[in-house]
């Protein structure tokens, strides 16, 4: 899989900006562009973002999945202070994204900023700062398709409310008898703890974190990009009641994360003390990637 090298996306933010154009009614006041605002390309039909999801949709499989898991959750790859760890993720800046020249750093904080204008609590704060720092696995060589694009479960069929559903035809478990059917490898209502994620930084993120947060941010961390689900409905056979209640909380998060940007960009001086003490209050010294 390694030797899949293509970067169809012009910038990583490209796949947030299709979300947009799909899901274009925010569900809080934290908007303050309207959806028109966000898409500048002059083509809409995007098909890079196709290009995509064609690979996203051919490689990502039960055994792919596995072996990134083998491969990445051993965070053996660097150590780092939060702040290096947001220096080494502001590398992944790029001039093509038509809405924001912010840097990865920058973005997060609007997003915070955002959560933290709302009144929550300040480990939904957090969340909002670190919801992203999983996109670092682009920096350590995986290709765009393995780092971002909508999240669905493998091991099982792959549900037609996914974007662009008919490129799972490429797919190897698409024609596997164990993995074909509505359950595949799982049971009715198994809950989500028990499902394999397509592998990309929301898996990877919530990893990163699952001993510092409280479960609703980890929620939020590991399931914001599962379209399929939290907007469609789609894997409502494989949710246990707890799921439930905690996608309430994915429903309060994605707002502020596709919502949020804003050409002005955030004042850090200002802002640096508080996050600063944010982030000593809940995380570690160093973080291991």
């Amino acid at each position: 899989m390694n030797t899949i090298v293509a970067e169809p996306l012009k910038s990583l933010d490209e796949w947030e900006d299709d979300i947009l154009l799909r899901y274009p009614e925010p569900k809080s006041e934290t908007a303050e562009k309207q959806k028109d605002d966000y898409r500048n390309y002059d083509d809409p039909a995007r098909d890079t973002v196709r290009e995509f999801y064609r690979l996203n949709h051919q490689f990502q499989t039960y055994d792919f999945v596995m072996q990134k898991r083998r491969e990445y959750l051993a965070f053996n790859k660097k150590e780092m202070t939060i702040w290096e760890a947001f220096d080494f993720l502001n590398q992944l800046v790029d001039d093509s994204d038509p809405d924001t020249d912010l840097s990865q750093l920058q973005h997060l904080l609007q997003a915070s900023e955002a959560i933290r204008a709302d009144g929550h609590p300040d480990w939904m704060v957090l969340t909002g700062l670190m919801h992203d720092m999983g996109k670092v696995l682009c920096l350590f060589g995986e290709p765009q398709w393995a780092v971002v694009g909508d999240t669905f479960p493998v091991g099982c069929a792959y549900s037609d409310k996914i974007v662009y559903p008919e490129y799972f035809k490429n797919n190897p478990d698409y024609d596997n008898g164990h993995y074909n059917t509505k359950l595949g490898v799982y049971k009715q209502n198994c809950g989500l703890k028990n499902v394999h994620m397509s592998w990309g930084h929301d898996e990877y993120v919530y990893q990163m974190m699952k001993d510092y947060l409280p479960e609703p941010g980890l929620y939020m961390l590991r399931y914001h990009s599962f379209y399929a689900q939290h907007r469609e409905g789609a894997y409502d056979h494989l949710l246990d009641d707890h799921d439930r209640e905690m996608f309430k909380y994915v429903d309060l998060f994605n707002p502020y994360d596709l919502y949020s940007k804003n050409p002005t960009p955030p004042n850090w001086t200002e802002l640096k003390p508080y996050y600063e003490a944010l982030v000593a209050k809940y995380l570690p010294p160093t973080i291991r990637f």
